[in-house]
């Protein structure tokens, strides 16, 4: 069967000379023919609607596997300052090179603002506060007790600036409208310049240009401040566990427990090098077990690393709950060093 064109129908008609003209002169561009004209709104929405979807998935990408980069709990108990040279102090080195690996190696994380992966982060930036909480803990009393020789000696300079440093708040980034429109110095930048303070200082010791009074109620003094410290972390947990045991959607348990892993870590350096330091007082008075047995409290302490921080009930079966366990590391720490500061007062 074949069909035949039904030449009665009206055909449209063709364009003229003048509008095929017309069209050419509107579609042109310089450099470009009218075939390119024409392809070009074609490419370009080839090309936007491959870039768009990529360009989604890179920021939906870039916060968790920026914060996964980021993120480094650093607890290695074998941490240590290097190269101390003689008559320096050896707790003094390791906390000045315990800022340069949070502040310059690592990130200081506290401070970063929302809009980067580390501002995701929640647990890195409790550990770095409870870090810096313990230095500024310690530095206060290098100013306070050992960098001097009597309470009526002259204060050294470079541990009051030290400790100015280091008692600064952990999450000050480079600008803070809330504070000031201008901008400010991070918490970084003044950590840095503690550390620099303190590394002064161990210069100076080396040199005999310095005050280290290793003696006994220095020590003493030092102990108790840090007992004060763990039994202020405990009755923290002791608040939160009557508070809110048993709620498995708690938030906050998590804030409090790398808080103390943070202090609990950084005191363990202190302790450990603290010993090397005070070897002979400690020597003297007969303290070498309990004053080992003390260290070692800590550095399990330190080591506690769940990976999931649960809040349970104190008698629960299935749930555990992780304050309790660091709480009774913290309790344990604070019995010793009240008995070792009572043997060093008699």
């Amino acid at each position: 069967m074949t069909f035949e064109p039904d030449y009665g129908a009206p055909q449209p008609a063709a364009p003229s000379w003048r509008q095929r003209t017309w069209e050419r002169v509107k579609s042109w561009r310089p450099g470009r023919s009218a075939a390119s004209a024409t392809a070009a709104p074609a490419g370009r929405r080839s090309i936007w609607g491959w870039t768009w979807p990529v360009l989604v998935v890179l920021i939906l990408l870039y916060y968790p596997i920026g914060a996964i980069v980021t993120e480094d709990i650093d607890d290695d108990p074998q941490f240590a300052a290097r190269g101390v040279a003689p008559g320096e102090s050896r707790a003094v080195a390791t906390a000045a090179d315990l800022v340069t690996r949070e502040v310059d190696v690592h990130t200081w994380t506290p401070m970063m603002p929302f809009f980067t992966p580390a501002g995701l982060l929640d647990n890195m930036p409790n550990f770095q506060r409870g870090i810096i909480s313990a230095l500024g803990r310690f530095s206060t009393e290098l100013m306070d007790q050992l960098g001097r020789t009597r309470g009526s000696s002259q204060t050294d300079r470079d541990l009051e600036q030290a400790r100015g440093f280091l008692n600064e708040q952990p999450n000050i980034w480079l600008w803070q409208p809330s504070v000031s429109l201008l901008p400010s110095t991070t918490s970084a930048q003044k950590y840095r310049a503690g550390r620099d303070r303190l590394m002064a200082y161990n210069k100076r010791l080396g040199s005999g240009q310095a005050i280290f009074e290793r003696r006994a109620d220095n020590l003493q003094a030092l102990l108790d401040r840090i007992a004060n410290d763990i039994g202020s972390d405990s009755a923290t947990i002791d608040q939160h566990v009557i508070e809110r045991a048993g709620d498995l959607f708690d938030t906050n348990c998590d804030d409090i427990f790398y808080f103390n892993k943070g202090r609990i870590y950084a005191y363990y350096l202190l302790l450990r090098d603290l010993g090397v330091d005070f070897q002979n007082v400690i020597r003297d008075r007969e303290l070498t077990n309990a004053w080992n047995g003390t260290v070692e409290t800590f550095r399990v302490a330190a080591q506690l690393d769940p990976w999931v921080v649960w809040n349970g009930y104190p008698d629960a079966l299935l749930i555990p709950n992780h304050l309790l366990a660091q709480g009774f590391y913290l309790l344990r720490a604070r019995t010793q060093l009240r008995e070792i500061s009572n043997i060093l007062l008699k």
